[in-house]
């Protein structure tokens, strides 16, 4: 699921603490930064972008670096990771996102920059934990204005074959999605599209 994700009362600081802890201009946290993703970006190294990713989606759990996370355009590099075809990069992308996303200003930059389909496609791939995030990231996306997007058929099929899995985790989180966000019209829907499906398969 998302990475480093634990809730105490430094997360939601102003920028006051952030300069108590960085210096007033946060040089040594935005160096440090900037360093990671101008390597990131020069590399063709696959471990080494896998490693850079996973710091950067470690440093976006916490809301008082998104300010150096906005200006260094690391949202935007968490949704190229999405595409990538390494499953590590992509399963530290996803959960970058997810750990950003539930901060508004984030949400609106995600959604509005095709965040929502990539992320969606990332409910197929075959790591769990990169569904696991996807699912997280999806339900804190659901907004008015990206609902028709995010809680269209297709996925709200998925998520009915997730609230089924093995795994608990999925099946937890996709029974959230499921309970939150979709009406029972919609979900009789898919039901009936997994009913024609399976009749498909036997026949």
């Amino acid at each position: 699921m998302c990475l480093n994700i634990h809730f105490n009362s430094k997360m939601f600081s102003t920028k006051s603490y952030l300069e108590r802890k960085t210096g007033p201009y946060g040089i040594g946290r935005f160096s440090y930064l900037q360093s990671l993703v101008n390597e990131y970006q020069n590399t063709d190294d696959t471990d080494s972008k896998t490693q850079i990713m996973a710091n950067l989606a470690n440093f976006a759990y916490d809301p008082i670096n998104y300010e150096y996370l906005r200006a260094l355009n690391v949202i935007d590099l968490f949704l190229d990771g999405l595409e990538e075809q390494d499953d590590q990069i992509v399963e530290f992308a996803v959960g970058g996102i997810c750990n950003a996303c539930n901060d508004l200003q984030n949400k609106r930059h995600i959604s509005d920059n095709g965040g929502i389909k990539l992320v969606i496609n990332c409910l197929s791939r075959p790591s769990e934990e990169t569904v696991l995030s996807a699912i997280t990231s999806l339900n804190y996306l659901v907004t008015p204005d990206s609902k028709a997007d995010i809680v269209c058929l297709p996925v709200v099929e998925c998520m009915l074959r997730l609230s089924k899995a093995k795994n608990p985790r999925l099946k937890n989180l996709a029974a959230v999605f499921l309970q939150d966000h979709c009406d029972s019209r919609i979900i009789s829907q898919a039901e009936e599209i997994q009913k024609r499906n399976i009749g498909h398969f036997q026949s």
